[in-house]
């Protein structure tokens, strides 16, 4: 079981002030990408700063992107090491997992209103799978509970870790666990608090309980 704390912004700055709270008390951090097109929302897309952090933190990239393979060797020079691409956008499912299984971890994520039956690549060729609790593309949403089904269809198919994003608490935290997640994306949960550490410390609680 894992929290991972997350981070979606348009700017370097901002992205940097989260990492330094972060690393105080994680060394793994999930970084939201977004074109544009795949969403109209759009984030800060150059790799290169975090070469700054790379060698201290575990850098995973969420990419929410036309064509995510061509993202993967820009984000693995600047020290990535984990790779999730949306199937929505993505023209060959079979390359990105070849060639993000040469670079590091890899695996897909699925859209809130994706059906797991557009996955056309065998569970056993992916590190993990992410599943969206929101619509991609914004922070702040509410985690829909229609997720919870398509969690447990996939815990039914598959033994691989299932990761989560979006609406990611308290209040969901445990039944989210329960219906067969391995690793939990929180950003808004963490940094919408007085104290991004304590609400940290307070989800880890919840699931190691």
């Amino acid at each position: 079981m894992q929290i991972i704390p997350g981070i979606l912004e348009n700017n370097w700055q901002q992205i940097e002030e989260k990492i330094e709270k972060i690393k105080t008390f994680s060394n793994t951090i999930h970084i939201d990408l977004i074109d544009g097109k795949f969403s109209p929302n759009t984030t800060f897309l150059d790799p290169n700063p975090f070469t700054k952090y790379s060698t201290e933190l575990f850098f995973e990239v969420h990419l929410m992107t036309e064509n995510p393979l061509s993202y993967l060797d820009l984000f693995a020079r600047a020290g990535f090491k984990r790779f999730i691409g949306h199937i929505e956008k993505m023209p060959d499912i079979a390359k990105f997992i070849a060639k993000g299984q040469l670079l590091g971890e890899v695996g897909i994520a699925i859209d809130l209103n994706t059906n797991i039956e557009n996955i056309s690549i065998p569970f056993d060729d992916l590190d993990f799978i992410l599943v969206m609790g929101v619509v991609a593309g914004a922070s702040g949403q509410s985690l829909n509970p229609e997720v919870f089904k398509k969690i447990k269809t996939l815990r039914e198919k598959t033994n691989i870790p299932i990761e989560v994003d979006g609406g990611v608490s308290s209040e969901n935290i445990v039944d989210l666990k329960n219906a067969g997640v391995n690793r939990f994306v929180t950003t808004s949960f963490l940094f919408n608090s007085p104290n991004p550490k304590t609400a940290y410390q307070s989800l880890l609680g919840l699931i190691n309980n």
